[in-house]
């Protein structure tokens, strides 16, 4: 349409653009056209998008003969591959899920509608979900907009694609050890992770199906923290509790989020198991000097033992049949890639990874833990497992208590690793997994680009195992100058609002 002015549309943030919706002065199909043909531009350069959602257009018909309500009014919202859509498919990048299309919406989609939001596409993921690269064998590589050469991030890679190159104002994702942190901080956008719980997971589909070792939780990608708020204040309504009685009735907290009392923040520049690059050391402690200058007091908090949580009960969590429910997903699917040796690993007999852990502990001490971690475990050491887990982040969040903390401010994987990198690298998910462990609510927003002083610095990188895997990252992250990094904000459960809040100051220092 000659008298539509798409970038203006385009460049509006989407708190503004679904005021401008609702109160009429812009055009539902203006909006929706403007991001079908950029969502078309991104997807072309970046291939983030498995499928139009046909479907959007009747409910756009709809949409413009319907009273102006909703705080989503009109908006297009981009939706990942795991997440259903009726009669579409949630592949998870597995062949034999094609042509099984969804019988019914999600709960989250189903509130996005009664809100007014129109779903219009389905975006790409790994093989599985269990990965923070994006690659399967239907759709194949997507790649990062900012960077081609760069993994978008994932298991929400496609949203990360799609948000950060501005095909899309707003993306669902879900988060299982990173899958909404890696791909906004890997494409310069934000995204919150809630506390498992928050929002309702019905209709959403699983990498490890029925895990309860590692919280799995739902939630958005915006270009801004103003635009994740107002999603959740849209999804926190009657309606999510209503189609959804196990999810807490807990409306947003206006009160909490527009709160400005200075915030005593604990912060770490390093969990001591994956070394931080120079880019991300120098994001914290930017991030650090400014919120002391805004006049927020900032403490040192101490991580200790994150590999024995990284391996005892992520991966050892996971995997507690010893990854047989895992591999059974990939028969007949081409096991390829970073995760030839997990399959070799979780197909190989107990007393095989007994021996292997013992001969390979001297040389390499990670390996040797995850092939400890990967054995069958008894109903019995399971249940022990939850039990040290509750008693863990108990434990956690005593020290936390004891500091008198607010929130928390923590490193975030980044710059974005090469593509191929994230298969070879699954040790690097410490930062952001440990908040699944944890179940704690944790956000990333985007505070610094890598500069050539960072990348000179890499140089001197060894890590703190000096092993494959570091010797690996470093590769991983070089060649990124120009490149976003970084922080992650984090709460205590169910302190969505709270979190928002501190992201919203990161973002404005």
């Amino acid at each position: 349409h000659p008298s539509v002015n798409v970038v203006s549309i385009l460049s509006l943030p989407l708190p503004e653009l679904s005021k401008k919706l609702r109160d009429g002065s812009l055009p539902p199909d203006h909006v929706f056209y403007a991001y079908v043909g950029k969502a078309l531009q991104i997807a072309t350069e970046t291939n983030c998008i498995t499928e139009f959602l046909q479907e959007s257009e009747t409910q756009l018909r709809k949409t413009k003969l319907m009273e102006r309500q909703g705080l989503l009014y009109g908006v297009p919202v981009s939706i990942k591959d795991s997440i259903d859509c009726q009669g579409h498919d949630s592949t998870l990048g597995f062949i034999k899920n094609l042509n099984k299309p969804a019988a019914e919406d999600s709960v989250v989609v189903q509130v996005l509608k009664r809100q007014g939001a129109i779903p219009f596409v389905k975006t790409n993921v790994p093989q599985s979900l269990i990965s923070y690269d994006c690659k399967n064998l239907i759709f194949g590589q997507t790649r990062n907009p900012l960077m081609y050469t760069r993994t978008p991030g994932g298991s929400s890679g496609g949203e990360g694609a799609l948000v950060g190159g501005g095909g899309s104002i707003l993306g669902i994702g879900t988060d299982v050890g990173g899958s909404l942190r890696f791909p906004a901080a890997f494409c310069g956008i934000c995204a919150i992770k809630p506390t498992g719980n928050r929002l309702s997971k019905r209709g959403i589909m699983s990498g490890v199906v029925g895990q309860k070792a590692v919280a799995a939780a739902v939630g958005p990608l915006a270009k801004d923290v103003e635009s994740l708020a107002l999603c959740l204040r849209a999804l926190l309504s009657e309606d999510m509790f209503s189609l959804d009685s196990t999810v807490p009735p807990l409306p947003f907290n206006e009160e909490v989020y527009s709160s400005t009392k200075p915030l005593r923040i604990g912060y770490y520049e390093t969990d001591f198991f994956t070394m931080p690059s120079p880019a991300m050391r120098r994001a914290v402690r930017e991030t650090k000097q400014l919120l002391e200058e805004a006049g927020h007091t900032l403490v040192p908090f101490e991580l200790t033992n994150v590999d024995y949580v990284i391996f005892n009960y992520c991966v050892r969590g996971m995997f507690a049949d010893g990854g047989s429910s895992f591999v059974k997903k990939f028969k007949g699917e081409m096991e390829k890639g970073g995760t030839g040796m997990f399959f070799w690993l979780a197909k190989a007999p107990h007393w095989l990874k007994t021996l292997l852990s013992w001969i390979s502990k001297p040389f390499v001490p990670r390996l040797s833990s995850i092939i400890r971690s990967m054995k069958e475990n008894t109903v019995d050491e399971v249940w022990s497992l939850h039990h040290e887990i509750g008693d863990f982040c108990h434990q956690f969040i005593a020290q936390w208590k004891k500091l008198n903390l607010d929130v928390m401010l923590c490193p975030m994987l980044g710059p974005a690793l090469g593509i191929g990198y994230p298969g070879k690298l699954s040790v690097a998910v410490s930062y952001t997994m440990l908040y699944n462990a944890l179940d704690f609510p944790a956000g990333v927003v985007p505070v610094t680009l890598v500069t050539d002083e960072d990348e000179e610095q890499l140089k001197g990188y060894k890590g703190y195992y000096q092993d494959w895997w570091d010797r690996t990252l470093v590769k991983a992250f070089r060649g990124s100058v120009g490149m976003p990094v970084a922080v992650q904000c984090v709460a205590l459960p169910w302190q969505e609002e709270l979190c928002l809040r501190f992201m919203k100051e990161v973002e404005t220092l």
